[in-house]
């Protein structure tokens, strides 16, 4: 599969529709197809690299075809680079076999009970973050968009009418205002999850947590089950306030639903009750369509057990609470897709017939949310469609649809189609990218209180109807590119386009503040509001959006952090890759930061003696470099002369033969060679002067069907940890070393076992080389050990050294907690730090036990980086932005 290039730029052919046409266009700044430069960040190629992969198999098929050797245990079906991340980051965490229940709960109480160093943790991103920022409008950028302050992904949103408004992140927690939106305060943090997958206020004002996310974007984590608060207010979440046992521990929680005494939750291993008024005792499985695949079950550890009872929705008649439909299936489709209703048997049996428009077939049932209206009038349903998955380039949607009745048993009316949809306003008129693309990804759906056929529907954009679906407007487009209002003006934010939402919709709430009705959403940006009311321009778009991400709310998630001297204004410069948030950058003066790159960011190069020299890993190596922290005024547009990022991407880049996060790094000696790692070793010898992707060389061929995971170098020394498969079906791992000038390459012999302190048959994530010694190498290793993973030689151990450059290794893991593993730094002291996926931990110099570091919540550290002057650790979280700690205090 080609690297998918999803939403890192605007449209190729509508972008710059009111200038002359481009002519020349700099080395590096690879043209697209019209000629214009947007290169590989064109929405365009997306679209052409989706359609060439409609059809594919499903994983199970896919998985036998391949004879165990596929590269994803679930992917295969969406060429969007959302699912194939998500398939990779599972992957390095799971593999090479499945992750039984309770493995992070255990982590996290033996984390907390490790002793502490000194210090404390400071965040340096807790400020207000402009993704149009007007100083950043180079070629790479998507600034003047029109998504304004960002912050990380929001998996639920909830609101009640005395202006209390709830967030929940999709890894840095829950959040509370008090003032109808903004001014946020943590209110999750002494849960050993942060994920959230659901927030629900039942009828008597207690706020109700599913912890674990449920979007199956395995950049999430999985929950500790379900919490409740009775005062949220005022109060917080604890631990003591989870709902039954452990019955739900280890899921992903889609919602939570409430109708006849009792919640109900779809979840990842089924759906699941309790009473709402006796909060003890267990929780009851009310259905699961394959038992034999829960823990416990005869096929518990089959690769596909995760896939087997996903449930997304449950629908509660209002006039019969004993009257509930489940919808219940994975995205990509299985046997077991469809909605279930009760039979007077006590039995849960499929429904075949009488749904009238909402499809039966399971072909045809895959992701759903379903929403009623107050007075119990009317049901509405998204439903994501398997089959469209698998064979539509253009949209995964099957349809929204209403049930009249007010009966979720129906019948039930098609209402909006993506064609439809497209048509009303939308951002997402290309083919191969229109909407409910990810449909499987995102996913709300809300009905005004006070009108039954005022509705808001969330795919990539949020849309409107207030005539029961007649007629939908587009009022969040997925971003103003494209649009005749929209000007890369740096006057304006957007030109003359209001402002919109970030794209990708989770969650979504009403609720009032000082008596006015409000619409929250909650998408892969954070947090936006608008009046229930609220206006339109005559094209449909909504006016009068607002972004709730005012700095006191950081879930911004990285996958990276660059520290470098910030010539300008002194101190430094700290930039950072983010999900679906491109690239932040924070001079050492800024009161705001701003993005200098759009879409996913990846990993991050910056110059520790100037810190506007970067390097920016978009996905699958795509690399671009700047030397002006990408400082533009969008003058490029129509002089090409202006663009000052450039498109320096590495061959495995366009062969697809890379991880969607893929390791970069420059030698810890010589900051102008960078080695980067797909299929192939790259090599490059100019630093940041580099201007074309031909500037690198290979200097060694891991071998088909294997990436790199990992790559460090100092004085020349290279290290290389690679995978191949990378899946559950045949996983294996090795590590390569030798010389950046292309010489002594040769694999290590590392046993399969993993036994007998041996490293481990698991995902290898990075290396940390002593500074004083390129032979004295520390190796982090991903996922569980063998007591958590079943599958072949899982092995024991997550931190590993080797004093004769990788020929041999010893685990010097300890007291370590059994936790994922990320990065590791050596510290100039000869200290050891070590990222993990809840946290971070340290060694002292001379010592064999481990510390924890501060007081960070249960949030997973994938990138630990040193200040200039080595003085100051950085930490690149997964959700809650990005730490600092003083070395000195690490004791």
């Amino acid at each position: 599969m080609s690297a998918p290039t999803r939403k890192r730029r605007w449209f190729t052919i509508c972008a710059i529709t009111a200038t002359a046409a481009l002519v020349a266009v700099p080395a590096g700044a690879a043209a697209g197809p019209d000629g214009g430069p947007f290169g590989a960040r064109a929405l365009a190629r997306l679209a052409a690299e989706r359609g060439q992969s409609v059809g594919a198999a499903r994983p199970e098929a896919k998985a036998e075809d391949d004879g165990g050797g596929g590269d994803g245990g679930d992917d295969g079906n969406e060429a969007d680079e959302i699912a194939e991340g998500a398939d990779q980051y599972a992957e390095a965490r799971t593999s090479p076999g499945v992750v039984a229940p309770g493995a992070y709960g255990a982590a996290w109480t033996d984390l907390t009970n490790l002793p502490s160093t000194g210090g404390r943790w400071r965040n340096v991103t807790d400020l207000p973050y402009n993704s149009d920022d007007p100083r950043y409008r180079d070629y790479d950028s998507n600034s003047s968009g029109g998504s304004g302050n960002v912050t990380g992904r929001m998996a639920a949103m909830a609101a009640d009418d005395d202006g209390y408004v709830y967030a929940g992140s999709a890894g840095g927690g829950v959040w509370r205002s008090r003032t109808g939106g903004g001014h946020w305060q943590p209110i999750s943090d002494r849960l050993p999850s942060q994920s959230t997958g659901a927030l629900a206020l039942d009828g008597t004002g207690r706020l109700w947590l599913g912890t674990g996310e449920a979007t199956t974007n395995a950049d999430a984590y999985l929950g500790s089950g379900v919490y409740v608060l009775s005062d949220p207010h005022h109060g917080t979440f604890a631990t003591r306030s989870r709902v039954g046992g452990d019955e739900l521990e280890s899921t992903t929680i889609h919602e939570l639903r409430f109708g006849g005494g009792k919640v109900w939750a779809a979840t990842s291993e089924g759906v699941w009750s309790h009473s709402t008024k006796k909060l003890t005792g267990a929780w009851k499985l009310e259905f699961a369509p394959n038992p034999d695949y829960l823990p416990g079950g005869s096929l518990a550890n089959d690769a596909s057990a995760a896939y087997k009872n996903i449930a997304n929705d449950i629908a509660i008649d209002p006039k019969d609470p004993s009257k509930v439909v489940l919808a219940v299936g994975w995205r990509s489709g299985d046997d077991y897709n469809g909605f279930y209703t009760k039979g007077s048997d006590g039995t849960w049996t499929r429904i075949t017939s009488g749904l009238g428009d909402l499809p039966a077939d399971a072909d045809d049932v895959g992701n759903v949310t379903f929403a009623r209206s107050a007075d119990g009038s009317r049901y509405y349903a998204i439903d994501q469609s398997p089959e469209q998955l698998n064979t539509n380039p253009d949209s995964g949607l099957e349809g929204i649809y209403v049930s009249k009745s007010g009966s979720p048993t129906g019948p039930w009316t098609k209402i909006a189609d993506y064609q439809g949809l497209a048509a009303d306003g939308s951002a997402l008129t290309s083919s191969g990218y229109m909407p409910g693309v990810q449909a499987w990804y995102n996913q709300f759906l809300a009905v005004d209180p006070a009108n039954a056929e005022h509705v808001y529907a969330g795919l990539e954009e949020v849309y409107e109807t207030r005539d029961g679906g007649t007629s939908w407007s587009t009022v969040g487009p997925y971003w103003n590119f494209g649009f005749p209002c929209w000007s890369i003006d740096p006057a304006k934010q957007t030109g003359d386009c209001s402002q919109t939402t970030h794209s990708d919709q989770h969650g979504v709430a009403i609720g009032s503040y000082h008596g006015r009705s409000f619409v929250y959403v909650g998408n892969d940006g954070g947090a936006y509001r608008r009046p229930l009311d609220g206006s339109q321009d005559a094209s449909g778009h909504a006016t009068d959006w607002t972004s709730l991400n005012d700095g006191t709310i950081d879930t911004l998630q990285y996958y990276s952090v660059g520290v470098g001297k910030d010539l300008a204004y002194g101190g430094v410069s700290v930039t950072g890759g983010l999900q679906d948030n491109g690239q932040s950058i924070l001079r050492s003066n800024d009161k705001v930061m701003g993005s200098d790159f759009g879409g996913d960011g990846g990993d991050t190069l910056t110059d520790p003696a100037n810190g506007c020299n970067i390097a920016e890993e978009y996905v699958y190596l795509a690399v671009q470099v700047t030397q002006n922290c990408a400082v533009n005024d969008g003058s490029w547009v129509t002089d090409p002369s202006r663009i000052t990022s450039y498109n320096v991407a590495p061959a495995d880049n366009a062969t697809g033969e890379a991880r969607f996060i893929a390791p970069i790094t420059a030698d810890a000696k010589n900051s102008s060679t960078w080695i980067a790692g797909g299929r192939h070793i790259w090599v490059q010898t100019h630093g940041y002067a580099i201007r074309s992707g031909d500037e690198w060389t290979s200097v060694y061929d891991l071998g088909a069907g294997r990436t790199a995971t990992a790559v460090a170098a100092s004085g020349g020394k290279v290290y290389a940890a690679w995978c191949g498969p990378c899946n559950n079906q045949g996983f294996a791992r090795g590590i390569s070393v030798g010389n950046a000038d292309g010489t002594g390459w040769h694999d290590i012999t590392l046993p399969g076992t993993g036994a007998d302190g041996t490293v481990p048959n698991r995902y290898l994530a990075g290396f940390a080389v002593d500074p004083k010694n390129a032979d004295h190498v520390f190796l982090a290793v991903n996922g569980f050990s063998r007591h958590w993973t079943e599958g072949p030689g899982a092995g024991v151990g997550h931190v590993f050294e080797s004093t004769d450059g990788g020929t041999t290794w010893k685990d010097i893991s300890k007291n370590l907690p059994d936790v994922p593993t990320n990065s590791a730094v050596v510290t100039p002291n000869g200290g050891l730090a070590v990222a993990t996926d809840l946290g971070v931990v340290y060694r002292a110099p001379g010592r064999t036990t481990w510390k924890r570091v501060g007081s960070l919540p249960a949030v997973a550290v994938l990138q630990l980086k040193l200040s200039p002057d080595g003085r100051t650790l950085y930490a690149a979280t997964h959700g809650r932005g990005i730490y600092t700690t003083d070395v000195r205090d690490c004791h």
